[in-house]
């Protein structure tokens, strides 16, 4: 296998390519546009960015600073770029976006061991000769998709995300939430899982009264909602209808679905609430929890405010808000090999956004690792992991954990590092702050273990 070919000169394709080209090896890079458009796109510029220009915080006690200076020890050709066009934008790392996408169409166009497909690509390859990298974002095309589809098999290729909340556990009112299962069930363990589920519930809850109820109605109905693009309009399946949407269909329909109290005795009152949201745990640490069955089209700053109102949330902070749009990813854990590759069709590795990640950077980020995991693969070598210790470690933990059931797209926030690659760090804290660990302390140290352990793998795998 000596030929590799990219489809999608997104930022993930971009970045894939890049590193490759990088490295001595020729790409081709196929990008349909500008012949043919997407629903959003409106150039034919590479990386052109279609929502927001803010790639977010540079801070490095956030997650998402960590993960951009991680990209940037390994050379990330977006960071390079986003760092030309930057805007002031206080903390965050914001583009012009104009500015941004023809810096990376130059770069890429500049790279001699690059060559430039402008075609649609409407099938994959099944020749096992040629090294294909699929990169070709949400809004990959419907022959694409349904190519990809018959590789992955249906049930583990989605159209669409519906992402609730995700809150920081320590950001929760235990004196309100209590920890029980439906009917006191026993927790039953994943067969993929090591971990003891002996004498723990998964759920934790949060129990309303009938006018705490009342009010949190009163607020959702009345929360500014997202309109959706034409681009993005799903038709709503009724296992995923937004929270709020389940309201209009009337005041008690919620209480008849993700927050139906029946099988939960609060133990303050000994008695079953009045209604209760039910959070899961998103990692075996179970630092972060996902607010079951909120998928929402409430804007981000109204979400924060109605759902604080959730007793036990009063002062959440929300490590990822919810949402529902347009988008094409496949159910990463049970399909890709650890290097990214289709376990059916080990010629095609997945890039970006369509493997399962949120973001514009966690897309450049992942689009890198595939180049990385292209060259190994050349080189017939073992899949170079980056440190589970790291913010890259955790992003690509999220696509491999087997645990994620119900697998969702997800952006980096440190609900995705886990406690025990870090424990030995960790230790130190704990011996300083022996009652609680102030939550700065130990994001900080998150970020100091991470770029460690990021720098000796840029070292390792550019040599």
């Amino acid at each position: 296998m000596r030929k590799i070919q990219v489809i999608g000169a997104g930022l993930a394709g971009c970045e894939a390519a890049h590193w490759l080209a990088s490295r001595g090896i020729p790409v081709d890079l196929f990008e349909m546009r500008p012949s043919r458009l997407t629903e959003a796109h409106k150039t034919g510029d590479f990386a052109e960015l279609v929502c927001s220009n803010s790639f977010k915080s540079l801070s490095p006690i956030t997650a998402p600073g960590i993960l951009k200076r991680e990209m940037e020890l390994l050379g990330s050709l977006a960071i390079q770029c986003a760092k030309k066009a930057a805007i002031g934008a206080g903390e965050a790392l914001a583009v012009d976006r104009d500015l941004f996408s023809r810096a990376m169409t130059e770069a890429i166009r500049a790279q001699p061991l690059i060559r430039v497909q402008e075609t649609e690509v409407t099938s994959l390859p099944d020749d096992p000769s040629v090294l294909t990298i699929l990169a070709t974002g949400p809004l990959t095309s419907p022959a694409l998709s349904t190519s990809l589809a018959r590789f992955t098999g249906s049930e583990h290729f989605y159209f669409y995300d519906a992402i609730s909340p995700i809150v920081d556990s320590q950001s929760l009112d235990m004196e309100i939430i209590f920890s029980a299962n439906r009917y006191g069930k026993t927790t039953r363990a994943l067969e993929e899982s090591a971990v003891s589920a002996e004498g723990n519930a998964d759920y934790l809850n949060c129990p309303f009264t009938k006018e705490e109820y009342e009010a949190f109605i009163d607020l959702l109905l009345a929360g500014e909602r997202v309109v959706p693009k034409n681009f993005e309009r799903v038709k709503h399946f009724e296992g995923c209808m937004p929270i709020e949407e389940m309201a209009d269909r009337g005041r008690n329909t919620p209480r008849f679905g993700p927050m139906k109290p029946v099988g939960l005795v609060d133990p303050r009152t000994g008695r079953e609430p009045y209604a209760a949201v039910q959070l899961r745990p998103e990692n075996q640490s179970k630092t972060a929890y996902n607010l079951v069955g909120f998928q929402t089209k409430l804007k981000y700053g109204e979400q924060g405010k109605v759902f604080r109102t959730i007793p036990g949330l009063g002062q959440a902070e929300f490590l990822r808000f919810g949402s529902m749009h347009r988008n094409t990813f496949v159910d990463a854990p049970r399909v890709l090999n650890l290097d990214l590759s289709l376990r059916n069709a080990r010629q095609v590795m997945l890039a970006g956004q369509i493997t399962g990640v949120e973001g514009y950077m966690e897309s450049a980020a992942v689009g890198m690792l595939a180049g990385i995991f292209a060259e190994a693969r050349l080189a017939q070598k073992p899949v170079p992991n980056p440190p589970e210790a790291s913010g890259l470690g955790a992003l690509l933990h999220h696509l491999r954990n087997p645990l994620n059931t119900d697998f969702q797209p997800s952006g980096i926030n440190f609900g995705l590092f886990e406690d025990a690659p870090f424990a030995d760090a960790m230790a130190e804290l704990r011996l300083r702050f022996p009652k609680k660990i102030p939550k700065e302390e130990k994001r900080r140290l998150l970020g100091e273990v991470s770029l460690k352990n990021a720098a000796e793998f840029a070292q390792r795998v550019r040599g």
